[in-house]
């Protein structure tokens, strides 16, 4: 039988929410917050729920449990509106609410994709962009090191996924000529011995310089031979305005990194740097010239 063909009935806030699926303390959250009117009290000072009450009761259930915010549902029902302007008001939050719904699955794939890529590889490059996994995956079990995900990382957070991307060139090169691997490792450790106790002037400051000047122009020919340079290249002409302007939302820039992180070079490394880099931009202007 409709209901409107029996006599109104009111209930207890216990038997209110046992109907509508819910519970008493939702019920009074939805009163302290204005969603839902407080109704009348019986002579036991009780709240009774009638038939009215019920059905709103049910819509805020159904909203809520379809992911809209209490606050949007209490503002689709703020005012007394025809039902055409208050389904106008429903529609809109909906609206939102799939737009959200829309960047939270792309989120959740991306999250699937990474975890996915964690299983496969056994590491943590699924944690990495998928640009920057993506050109690792082909590499030889356990020839990554995780120093070079951990500068990998570093790289992304200063310079985002294409920067990081870029840089994996050099990793793969690496990890794919054994003697490029054991000369780097022996550069890294003559730089790194470069401490507070040897003096900027100190010979083995430009000693290094070249060393570390001469191994890079190696590794960069090892990359030309690989044909890795040419994947360099396709990673730009692939990598759109949009992927770039998101990248740099994820980013900060290097001096502002280099303030943040717990950089302490000693000046002779700092000395050894600046020749190296000196050197390099003394070859290029040679070759233009």
């Amino acid at each position: 039988m409709h209901p409107s063909f029996v006599s109104p009935r009111q209930v207890k806030i216990g038997d209110a929410a046992a109907f509508a699926g819910t519970t008493p303390r939702a019920i009074r959250h939805y009163h302290e917050i204005g969603l839902l009117p407080e109704p009348e009290r019986g002579g036991d000072d009780r709240r009774r729920y009638g038939y009215e009450d019920m059905i709103r009761l049910l819509w805020i259930r159904r909203m809520a449990d379809a992911g809209i915010a209490l606050d949007d549902i209490r503002a689709a029902f703020a005012d007394p509106a025809p039902a055409a302007s208050e389904d106008d008001d429903i529609a809109a939050v909906l609206e939102r609410l799939d737009e959200t719904l829309v960047a939270q699955e792309a989120e959740l794939r991306r999250q699937r994709t990474a975890v996915r890529r964690m299983r496969t590889q056994g590491s943590r490059a699924g944690l990495l962009s998928d640009v920057v996994a993506g050109r690792l995956t082909n590499l030889p079990e356990g020839s990554l090191r995780q120093a070079d995900l951990d500068t990998l990382l570093v790289t992304e957070r200063i310079f985002g996924p294409l920067g990081a991307a870029l840089q994996a060139t050099r990793f793969i090169a690496l990890a794919t000529r054994p003697e490029l691997r054991e000369e780097s490792d022996r550069v890294d450790a003559a730089e790194e011995a470069l401490d507070d106790t040897v003096a900027v002037d100190d010979p083995r400051v430009a000693q290094v310089a070249a060393e570390r000047y001469a191994f890079e122009q190696e590794l960069e020919a090892a990359m030309e031979d690989a044909g890795l340079d040419r994947d360099d290249d396709a990673l730009f002409a692939s990598w759109d305005a949009g992927q770039i302007a998101g990248s740099r939302e994820r980013s900060m820039s290097a001096v502002e990194a280099f303030g943040k992180m717990p950089y302490d070079f000693s000046p002779a490394r700092l000395r050894c740097m600046e020749l190296a880099v000196e050197l390099a931009a003394a070859a290029g202007a040679a070759e233009t010239s």
